[in-house]
């Protein structure tokens, strides 16, 4: 399987040639982050966990005007298996600013894990609501009169919806999910502004080797497509020691080389501090150089089997 991953790796860098906006906000620690990207991840690893990012792109940036200034992202999401059922649910919250304009998701998720030969293959759907506002007061008109001058500060929510399928055997992982489905628009009263979300695709691939028994390399790659048209994608490698610490590089197409450390804490390595840093290699002359992403998850204790407790014995434990 690792070979398959390579090749399926060097598949994708060698198609892609250009790279385009996208209007979802990007987070560095994605391969933390898999809710967000397929809603058939929520449950997959029988762990109920609660994650949070906060992310500065381009800290420092300001406005020429002091008008806006760097964008900023925040997530909160959660992640529970209903093994009764085998399935999973999962919701997220999003805040992502971008100037004068602030888009806000509440998003939950379902999963049903199918068990196929010694893995397990899921498929998802997410449903909920996308709010986008802009603050007209944050704009510098040229023409006062101008009929979009109208509409002012204004807010507009829309439902969304999202699919997906994610498999996982053993060291290896792999998923796609499509968002936006609905092609939703937020027109602000005026043809002009008409901002339509246009769905986009994620495919997601990784691989856990173990070089040795305290010393494991997760290679990891996600592949954004914009409106199945455009296409750009992030390649990883992190290497985790004793399961507990943790570093690793990333390289996300033409846009920023990206150094990555954490750390795990308490018992069963339930609490995750993680830690990203961008360097920007494209167009600074427009941008600051350097993006800051903080993660945090917690993992919630696995209940006992019957509600009995377990007792340990010192010669067993380990």
């Amino acid at each position: 399987m690792t070979k398959h991953f390579l090749l399926f790796c060097a598949s994708i860098l060698l198609c892609t040639t250009a790279v385009y906006g996208q209007q979802d906000p990007q987070f560095s620690q994605y391969m933390f982050n898999s809710l967000y990207y397929n809603p058939a991840t929520a449950g997959v690893n029988g762990l109920t966990t609660l994650t949070a990012i906060h992310r500065s792109q381009y800290a420092g940036y300001q406005a020429t005007l002091d008008d806006g200034g760097a964008p900023n992202t925040q997530l909160v999401s959660f992640s529970a298996p209903l093994l009764r059922i085998n399935s999973g649910i999962g919701l997220y919250i999003v805040n992502d600013r971008l100037g004068n304009q602030n888009n806000l998701e509440a998003q939950v998720s379902y999963a049903y894990h199918l068990p196929v030969n010694e893995g397990k293959l899921s498929f998802g759907a997410r449903l909920g609501i996308y709010s986008q506002s802009i603050d007209d007061d944050e704009y510098r008109w040229i023409d006062p009169g101008d009929p979009l001058n109208a509409f002012g500060g204004d807010a507009q929510t829309r439902p969304d919806l999202a699919l997906g399928v994610h498999y996982q055997s053993g060291n290896y992982r792999f998923g796609v999910g499509v968002n936006h489905l609905l092609g939703t628009e937020f027109d602000f009263g005026a043809d002009p502004t008409r901002n339509a979300l246009v769905p986009h695709m994620y495919i997601t691939g990784a691989y856990d080797y173990a070089i040795n028994y305290n010393f494991t390399l997760t290679p990891s790659l996600i592949v954004k497509v914009s409106d199945f048209n455009s296409l750009s994608f992030d390649v990883s490698a992190i290497g985790t020691y004793k399961q507990r610490m943790w570093a690793g590089v990333s390289f996300r197409q033409s846009d920023a080389l990206i150094g990555m450390l954490g750390y795990s804490f308490l018992k069963d390595n339930a609490l995750k501090l993680g830690y990203a840093f961008d360097y920007i290699v494209s167009a600074q002359d427009v941008k600051e150089p350097t993006s800051h992403e903080l993660m945090l998850s917690y993992t919630l204790p696995v209940p006992s089997v019957g509600g009995r407790k377990i007792i340990r014995t010192p010669r067993f434990r380990h």
